[in-house]
């Protein structure tokens, strides 16, 4: 009953009866539904933020968002590194965790400090009357907004990582669970950001931005209490080493070996050669065979000199996601950009409906309430029809679900465009249920595309890279939303003439051209979905997508 290369929390093997499983997976779904309860509304709302209270302009706001956005994934990168290399998912979550919450309380004391920001007005109306942030205030603002975003990334590189390593992928039954954890997992996400959506940004817009990041960080105190609460039950995958080194060492050791005439068959004493490489082996693949010369045995003894099998089929697993990885990131594109420019939107139309006012925020409760029933239809019937149908484990490929939700980007910023156009063409205030259609949309995409990265970089990534292969996914986010700040900086550029500014330098969007920037967008994503398809015709799974034997489905998390 022990699975191999687990340990509990105190460094002893684990026992599959008591360790791991769905009620370990319980604890991650729980800290996937309060992390979002401050992060989503917070997200989204936050550009509100900037421009009424710091009173930033219109492109710095929503830039200064994207690049939060940015960081946070960047970030998940480093957490899955230490994570994979030197300390297990739980104890990351656990040593970088509180920094999340000292961050909040920071940004809860310059809401709540009027010293620490701008004096009220209106900067609509009262443009050049209102000071915008600046000097000290500007230091602790970044300060509290990108040790909140180093603290998120390394706890969103690891949650889905160590939910996962609570099924084993080579059990049948708790692989398909493993399947329907992300599926859950996604769900979490949406009904925390349903919560928050709701409560958060209604405490921010009504009782005070002080109020909500003070709230916000009492619960991301919560959720990590509740984790600690379940190390023992977890299995938690024994780190072995930098894989990043190891991945450098097959390049390095394959060049110095380039002259070496590759036999055709390597030594099978090599495919163990270290003790790292003993618990899963891929498959040997003719994928750039050029790195088999890495193990080449010719005298010299050492890891820079000679490279088993493991190692080498590793890295070409890396290399052969890269293509993927690029292509999906430019494809991503539009999904930040039209999430902060949506909320802007909103901002400009009539956000009441008979008595009640709506935040322009709040309007993401359509498509998160979409996400949520979707994601429960998916999950319980879709994918049982669809596996009967098609012969895969999870009904469709993770691919091809990626594009199915790139496909509804594009269709979203077409449609963003027109009301857009509508919307400054109007006698009157046009309603905010306009934009009703564009989150819709947008909800399909994260329905589709999110869950699919998520799952496929977890699942093609070496075992002791799963936190990578995640950080990847959400690395990929940040830089398209990196991308999308270059992209709204290149486009102002471009349409900067003399005395007229660019597109989208307007101090408010009824002088900008949102409505020709989005049609930009669309056609961004359509390349960049062109290119997808591209790549992922070509791509070849590690694992066979298709079901290796029918058998009835198990409970999820």
């Amino acid at each position: 009953m022990v699975v191999g290369g687990f340990v509990d929390w105190r460094g002893n093997p684990i026992d599959r009866k008591v360790h791991g499983g769905v009620r370990a997976a319980w604890f991650m779904f729980f800290l996937s539904v309060v992390t979002n309860m401050e992060n989503i509304p917070n997200m989204l709302n936050l550009v509100t933020y900037l421009h009424g209270t710091m009173h930033m302009g219109v492109s710095s706001s929503a830039t200064t968002v994207t690049n939060f956005i940015g960081a946070t994934s960047g970030f998940a990168l480093l957490g899955a590194f230490l994570s994979d290399s030197y300390i297990t998912r739980s104890r990351t979550i656990l040593l970088f965790g509180p920094l999340e919450f000292l961050a909040l309380g920071l940004l809860a004391l310059q809401a709540y400090l009027p010293s620490l920001h701008p004096p009220p007005c209106n900067i609509e109306a009262e443009l050049s009357n209102c000071e915008e942030v600046h000097g000290f205030n500007t230091v602790i603002l970044h300060i509290g907004l990108y040790t909140w975003a180093f603290s998120e990334g390394c706890i969103r590189a690891c949650t889905p990582s160590l939910g996962a390593d609570q099924f084993d992928h080579e059990d049948p039954s708790e692989s398909r669970q493993q399947s329907s954890f992300f599926n859950w997992f996604t769900f979490g996400i949406s009904l925390g950001g349903f919560i928050g959506l709701i409560l958060i940004v209604w405490l921010e817009n009504y009782k005070g931005w002080d109020i909500g990041f003070g709230v916000c960080a009492l619960l991301i105190l919560l959720g990590l209490l509740i984790v600690a609460t379940g190390l023992p039950f977890y299995r938690n995958q024994v780190p072995e080493g930098s894989p990043l080194t190891r991945i450098l060492q097959v390049l390095v050791v394959a060049f110095k070996n380039r002259k070496y005439e590759l036999p055709e068959k390597l030594e099978e004493a090599q495919e163990n050669r270290n003790g790292l490489d003993s618990i899963e082996v891929p498959r040997p693949t003719n994928f750039l065979k050029f790195l088999d010369k890495a193990s080449i045995n010719h005298g010299e003894d050492g890891a820079w000199s000679v490279c088993s099998t493991m190692k080498v089929e590793e890295t070409k697993i890396v290399l052969r996601m890269l293509p993927l990885f690029i292509s999906s990131m430019i494809g991503y594109i539009s999904n930040p950009l039209l999430l902060t420019f949506t909320v802007q939107q909103g901002s400009m139309t009539n956000t009441r409906l008979g008595k009640i006012h709506i935040s322009p925020a709040t309007l993401f409760v359509i498509p998160i309430t979409f996400q949520m029933l979707m994601l429960a239809v998916y999950d319980r019937f879709l994918v049982p029809f669809m596996r009967k149908r098609t012969g895969y484990a999870c009904g469709i490929t993770h691919l091809q679900r990626v594009g199915l939700g790139f496909a509804s980007m594009i269709v979203a910023s077409a449609v963003a465009a027109v009301v857009e156009r509508k919307r400054k063409e109007a006698a009157v205030q046009m309603s905010l249920f306009w934009l009703a259609p564009q989150f819709f949309l947008l909800g399909v995409s994260d329905v589709t595309s999110f869950v699919g990265l998520l799952e496929f970089f977890n699942s093609e990534a070496p075992k002791d890279m799963k936190s990578i292969g995640t950080a990847l996914f959400w690395c990929e986010l940040g830089l398209a939303s990196w991308m999308g700040t270059f992209l709204v900086e290149l486009v102002n550029k471009a349409t900067r003439h003399g005395h007229h500014r660019g597109w989208l330098e307007g101090t408010s969007l009824n002088n900008s051209h949102l409505d020709l920037f989005y049609w930009v967008v669309a056609v961004i994503g359509l390349l960049g979905f062109l290119n997808y398809l591209y790549w992922a015709k070509k791509y070849a799974y590690r694992h066979n997508p298709r079901m290796v034997t029918p058998s009835a489905d198990q409970d999820s998390p």
